[in-house]
């Protein structure tokens, strides 16, 4: 028993953890289902870096997968001797001096046989035979004392002949117990296809806050070295300051991380219950005994469940906007004792985007250095093809961004009516769903002098206007790929943040503007997106953007 459990073990795909299904093999010598590691080699595709999940061997091309007919042999020809009764326990009604696993169970005689004493049974039409079970005794009328043999619907009940002929369920309209089992198993099933993809958006949700997690505290880290070193010029008048600003720092961080923390256990135990449904509902669905199937409390209670969290959006904004009103305290404080110090930190260049002439509408004129867009009457007569927008004059950028912070400036001076923001190369190129911010593949910041200066920020056609009147020409653009974020702030004294996306990036994402009037350049620009500075005027200022880093 015990070696037969040792091989049972070895025989488990060690990506889904159940037994093989088409075993394949790489070049490195591990096993896999076959869906398995295509699944997994689909999501390498996007790097182009491939390499097993079970020793990190890389490979410098997609890996070849080799059908290990020998393990599919095992599988096949060693299992089925084992019997099923070794894990159910059930055991031989006619075996007394010595227990044998039994096969089979027979509802009319309420008894359970093993492979000799099934041999011998009758086989008469009374008879009916099971899968080994120990409630047989259910299986009766609890009224008439006979065998169970149909449904009625009118009572959602199992009832015997006696209960049609002659009992409270006559004139009932009947099912046989297969036919009730058959349709109470495409409800199930039917069920079962809407918690899965339930399960796998809560698995998801949690690797996403774990990740979150983790770059919190990497970020509180580089923040706190950042705030130390600047404050040692200056130990001796802002002592004081610096101690009160960092333990703010520290609770704001203790305070996400528990927030945080508390919502992965709730999606831990939610996703622990979705499981734990799923194969119920798997066992219900592949039982051959129709009555247990039928006996199942309401499956509608199966589907209920109380989603937790889902509000991590706006908990985000609000520790955002925590920050924004600590940074601002910062500012105030600094002025009032930082007359002559002028100290500013540079982590990196702004990304350079150049925009992608093929992929600009035919209305809009590009420039020689791939920086500015302008919006013209004269058709430019470029080839028709599937990446051009055809649509409100739209470009996106050549470059694309699949991991790391970033930051660019665009300038809007000589346009009226503009969008800006970002995209997946996915977006539709024609019709009003290829609008930036009008789907669910572009996030865009919309304004413009024809706007009346009231700016707004869209994505699948969810309008929110900003608060905020915009003074300035230049707009900001910050992106935090891995933390899932997307920042419009405005470039006055000091910079001003203006709006945040949240969302999960799945894919690489491009630079995209539309121009409905005049022109819209991108600028070279200086300093960083991670820009914390202190300068001279007689007026000390903070200023906390971001960081940026290196562009894919």
């Amino acid at each position: 028993m015990m070696a037969s459990a040792a091989l049972r073990k070895v025989l488990d795909c060690p990506i889904c953890l159940t037994l093989y299904t088409d075993p394949v093999t790489l070049r490195c010598g591990h096993n896999f289902c076959q869906f398995c590691i295509e699944e997994v080699l689909k999501t390498q595709d996007e790097s182009g870096v491939y390499s097993c999940i079970e020793c990190k061997e890389e490979f410098l091309k997609r890996p070849t997968l080799i059908k290990n007919q020998t393990l599919c042999n095992i599988v096949k020809n060693f299992l089925p001797t084992q019997s099923d009764q070794e894990i159910t326990g059930i055991r031989c009604t006619y075996c007394v001096d010595s227990p044998v696993p039994a096969v089979r169970s027979c509802l009319h005689c309420e008894a359970s046989l093993c492979d000799n004493h099934l041999r011998v049974h009758s086989q008469g039409a009374g008879h009916v035979l099971t899968d080994p079970s120990t409630s047989l005794g259910i299986r009766r009328c609890s009224v008439h004392n006979k065998i169970l043999e149909y449904y009625c619907s009118n009572d959602s009940t199992c009832i015997c002949v006696s209960c049609h002929l002659i009992g409270e369920h006559k004139g009932h309209k009947l099912y046989s117990l297969n036919e009730a089992s058959d349709e109470r198993k495409k409800k199930l099933k039917n069920v079962l296809q809407q918690l899965i993809p339930r399960s796998n958006k809560t698995e998801g949700r949690i690797q996403c806050l774990e990740e979150r997690r983790g770059n919190s505290q990497e970020k509180a880290a580089e923040e706190i070295l950042r705030v130390t070193t600047l404050f040692m010029d200056i130990r001796g008048r802002v002592d004081d300051l610096e101690k009160k600003i960092l333990g703010e720092l520290s609770r704001l961080e203790e305070h996400e991380l528990l927030s945080l923390s508390d919502l992965i256990q709730k999606l831990e135990m939610q996703k622990d219950e979705l499981s734990r449904k799923m194969r119920h509902i798997e066992e219900l669905c592949n039982m051959t005994d129709p009555l247990t199937v039928l006996q199942e409390p309401n499956i509608e209670d199966l589907f209920h469940l109380k989603e937790e969290g889902g509000d991590e959006g706006k908990k985000r904004r609000n520790e955002s906007d925590r920050v924004a009103e600590l940074l601002s305290r910062v500012s105030h404080a600094l002025s009032d004792i930082i007359r002559g110090v002028n100290v500013t930190f540079y982590v990196q260049d702004p990304a350079d985007i150049l925009l992608n002439v093929d992929t600009a509408d035919n209305n809009l004129l590009i420039s020689d250095d791939l920086k500015t867009a302008t919006c013209t009457n004269i058709n430019q007569n470029r080839p028709e093809t599937a990446a051009r927008f055809r649509y409100c004059n739209q470009v996106m950028s050549s470059g694309r961004f699949w991991s790391g912070r970033h930051y660019w400036d665009v300038e809007m001076k000589a346009s009226m009516e503009w969008s800006v923001g970002m995209c997946y190369s996915s977006i539709d190129r024609k019709g009003p769903q290829s609008e930036i911010g009008e789907n669910d593949q572009s996030w865009c910041l919309y304004g413009g002098r024809l706007c009346n200066t009231q700016y707004s920020v869209i994505h699948e056609r969810e309008v929110t206007l900003l608060p905020h009147r915009i003074t300035s020409d230049i707009i900001r653009i910050c992106l935090d790929f891995e933390a899932g974020q997307l920042s419009f702030y405005e470039l006055c004294d000091p910079i001003r943040h203006l709006y945040t996306f949240y969302a999960t990036f799945t894919k690489p994402l491009h630079a995209a503007i539309g121009v409905l009037n005049g022109s819209v350049k991108f600028l070279g620009g200086s300093g960083s997106c991670a820009q914390l500075s202190l300068r001279n005027g007689g007026h000390g200022q903070i200023q906390l953007v971001g960081q940026s880093a290196s562009r894919k």
